[in-house]
């Protein structure tokens, strides 16, 4: 990841407009700030979601609270709760999420 010229500054989460996005089951809500080419997001599932498609995009994600399920393209499950990260490159290991109980997250791609 390319970081831009970024000038200092601070986020206040609850002040951007959270946007829905539905799963095959349940929705994620996207709080969603660009910087250049870097897209940063804080993202809530809903208890019961999962995603409606495998992403290949990459990303680095932080679980700050409850629980999530990463399945990837070949079987392989992980699952993060709070505290909890992984990280992912463009284009590798096809993925898609899903919680029974809800989460939030903090997303950088």
């Amino acid at each position: 990841m390319q970081l831009p010229a970024i000038a200092f500054g601070i986020t206040d989460w609850s002040t951007i407009e959270s946007v829905e996005y539905k799963g095959e089951t349940g929705s994620a809500y996207w709080r969603t700030k660009q910087f250049g080419g870097v897209r940063v997001r804080m993202v809530e599932y809903t208890p019961g979601y999962l995603a409606d498609h495998w992403c290949e995009k990459g990303h680095i994600i932080l679980c700050l609270d409850g629980e999530m399920t990463t399945e990837l393209k070949d079987g392989r499950r992980f699952v993060l709760g709070p505290g909890m990260s992984y990280q992912v490159g463009d284009g590798q290991d096809a993925h898609r999420s899903y919680t029974s109980q809800g989460a939030k997250l903090f997303i950088v791609d």
